[in-house]
Parts: C-alpha cells; structure tokens; sequence
C-alpha cells in the first residue's frame, strides 16, 4: 500500500503545478509539497548524487558573481537556482530509488499519461453536455484556466493550459504511436494507446503540432522503409495542411513568425503577439549572449537583460512583454542565462544520449530515448521554464538509458566476438591429433 500511495505521488509531481499554496516571495506549487516530504528520505538513504552537484556548481558560482556586478540580482537568482537544482536533484533520487529501471519508469510514466488523457476526455465530453464541473477545473484547481477553441474548449486536462498538456504528453503520444503499428505494443495496451493517439490533437496547441510533426519524422528515419513511408508522409502533408487550414492560433503564429523574422517589423500590431514575443526575446537573448557568452548572466538574470535590451523600448514598437520571465524559450532562455556553458551541457545531452534504432538494444530503447527526445526538444524551442511539470525526469531518463545502452551494446559486441573467435578456434583434440600425425 504504502509503495502505491509514493508511485502516486512521485508521478503526481508531474502533473501538480496547476495548484500554488501562495505566490509570495515566489510560487509554491503543489508539486514542490511532494518535493519537500521525499527529500529527506532520499537524502538520508543517497546522500548527495555527483552529477547534479557537478552540473550545478559552475552556475552557482557564475550566478553570484553576476549577481555582485548588477547583472542579474540575488532574490531572482536564489529562486530559480534553488528550484531548479531541488527539481533535479529530487528526480535524480527518483530514478535512483528504482534502481535505474527506467523501462519500469517509463512505463510508470505512460500509465500516468494515460490517466491524465482520459481526465482530459472527460473533460470535452462534460462540455459537450454541458456539465460545468466536469469541463471547468477551477473548482480544484486555483492556477488553472479553461481555453476556449477547437471543439468548443481545447482539452488541457489537469494542466493549467492545453500547450503543458501537449508538451508533458508528448513521449506517450509517440510511443501510442508506434504501438499502433506493431503486433505487441509496448509499455501500455493498444486501446490505452489508442486512446491517448485520439486525444493528444484535441488540446489545438501549437506545441502539440510540433510533436505530432516530430513523432511522423521520428518513426520515418527509424522505421525507414517503404511501407511505413507510405503511410507517415501523407499523414505528415495531411496534419500540416489540416492545421494550417483549421486552427487559426496555428495559422497566426506560422505566418506571424515567418513574417516578423524575414521583415524585422516590430510595428505592426497585426503580427501574431506570440510570434512577436518570441522575437522580441530571442532579440534580448542575442544581446545578452554576445556580452556574456560563457555563462550568460546566471540563473533567473533573463528578466534583468529583457529589461535593458527588449524592443518594447523603441518608440512605436508593439507594447506586448510577455514571457519576460523564462524567455519563451529553453534555448533562449540558456542563452541568456548560462550561455556556452548551459547550451552545451542541453546540447550535448540531447544528441549524445540520443539512440536511433540501429544503436539500440532493443525497440523499448530506441522508443523510449526517441519519444523522451521529443519532449526535450519542445522545451527547447517553445517552453521556457526549467523544471515545469517534472522536466528534468525526463534529461535523467535520457542521460541515463544512453548509459546503459552503451553498456549492453559493448557487452553483446564482446559476446558475438567471442562466439566468432570459438567458431574459428580450433578444438583440443584437433591440435592433439595434427601434433600426433606429425
């Protein structure tokens, strides 16, 4: 029972940030309640894991000689500091409480994104009928909005916007994809895979787009043959064309993008105000970076540079901040506070750990570090916060099943290389008798 109620809660934290016990000197969220009550039992029992604290030093440091200069200020980079580093750590004794089985945590995982699918069903058949509770979550939840599109509400489920939805959501959608097309299914049954590959498009999110784009091609370059090339590429020319057509929050932010970064025109309130927010902090972030390109100017210092650099400043510019907070993207957001340092560290995370099928062990291997790619991927590009919605399992699971990958491909190349030096070797008694009819 006892082991039940902490797979609860441990999986819970992924899903616990629609709720914030109070908002001042910053948000405490409910997740960070499940944090706070495992810590000093992972503490006690681990101690204090090498990687985060190694990863981690260099921006401790950095952050708070930034922080004496003026480049950045103490209270900000403390909270985000410590969250971020409390968020890793506590995950990193998540995977280390299974013992590093991460097959059993990913499927763990997917059994959550299950649950959480069928909340968000829920929630569009309530609107269909019209049943409030059922639809609207801020009842339960007091950082929780409904938006209101697609089929009349875009599901987000327990999540405070349908975009948390599609970016948490996205490894299981992958792997509910491929499981559509194999006779076993893997880590979750083909009707809950089924049921999470309906679902997943009706949050109309942009992110969700971009997954389901990512998946198509992600399934192409692994599977790579014919047949399922026949089915994915018109599927993908389908799903971008439908989209464009059919979704306008998609369709503004495409054109809006594509226009303000090939005209620069930060005048025209006609541009889609996310495509102009991103624009504006990549601007912020560039500025940033090319003054501090080694560590940026620390953890929690984008608001400060936002502040000296946005375009909001010049006279007749579009008047819309928004995300001055996280950048609106992880990448910029890197940029701007950890520079070469934090984008390397991403980087290299994401494209060294990352196993293409050949390299793989097995199909659960190669699923797993692909769907878990996705999700790092979305956050890099569209999601800014570091430790949103349990991210950092996430790196964990895809740093450490690199690791073990790596370790069972050299022992199975020393088997099939031992077993081809037996096959050649000869025997005892044919060297006896060659020696003896000599």
């Amino acid at each position: 029972m006892f082991r039940k109620i902490s797979i609860f809660l441990i999986f819970a934290s992924l899903y616990a940030f629609s709720y914030v016990f109070f908002k001042v000197p910053f948000e405490f969220y409910l997740a960070y309640f499940i944090f706070v009550l495992y810590m000093p039992f992972f503490f006690t029992k681990f101690g204090l894991p090498k990687w985060p604290v190694l990863i981690f030093m260099p921006l401790l440091f950095s952050g708070i000689l930034f922080c004496l200069i003026g480049e950045n200020n103490f209270q900000q980079f403390f909270k985000i500091f410590i969250g971020f580093f409390s968020s890793c750590l506590f995950y990193h004794y998540v995977v280390q409480s299974y013992d590093f089985d991460l097959k059993e945590l990913f499927r763990l995982y997917l059994v959550s994104a299950y649950v959480v699918t069928v909340i968000g069903l829920f929630q569009l058949l309530s609107y269909f009928v019209g049943f409030k509770p059922g639809y609207n979550y801020l009842w339960i939840f007091n950082k929780w909005n409904p938006s209101f599109g697609g089929l009349g509400i875009r599901m987000s489920s327990v999540f405070s916007e349908p975009a948390y939805f599609a970016a948490s959501i996205s490894p299981a959608f992958f792997t509910a994809i491929y499981n559509l097309f194999q006779r076993n299914p893997l880590f979750i049954t083909k009707a809950q895979s089924v049921l999470i590959a309906i679902v997943y498009p009706l949050t109309y999110s942009s992110l969700g787009i971009l997954a389901i784009f990512f998946t198509i091609i992600l399934l192409l370059i692994n599977l790579g043959t014919m047949r399922y090339a026949l089915i994915f590429v018109p599927l993908l020319i389908v799903t971008i064309n439908y989209s464009y057509k059919n979704v306008p929050e998609f369709r503004d932010r495409w054109d809006g993008t594509i226009e303000i970064y090939t005209t620069a025109n930060i005048y025209d309130y006609d541009i889609h105000g996310s495509s102009f927010v991103l624009y504006n902090n990549s601007h912020v972030a560039w500025e940033n970076f090319k003054r501090h390109p080694i560590f940026g100017t620390g953890l929690g210092g984008h608001p400060t540079a936002f502040d000296k650099y946005t375009l909001t400043q010049e006279e007749g510019a579009v008047q819309i901040d928004f995300n001055k907070m996280d950048a609106n993207s992880m990448f910029l957001r890197l940029m701007s506070e950890t520079g070469i340092y934090g984008l390397a560290v991403m980087i290299l995370l994401l494209f060294r750990s990352w196993i293409l099928k050949p390299r793989a062990i097995d199909d659960e291997t190669w699923v797993m570090s692909n769907g878990l790619a996705i999700i790092i991927l979305i956050y890099l590009i569209r999601q800014g916060h570091y430790f949103l919605n349990g991210f950092p399992l996430f790196l964990w699971l895809h740093y450490y099943l690199s690791v073990q990958n790596k370790a069972a491909m050299a022992v199975k190349r020393a088997e099939v290389k031992a077993a081809e030096t037996a096959k050649f070797r000869p025997s005892t008694w044919e060297g006896q008798l060659s020696q003896g009819h000599t």
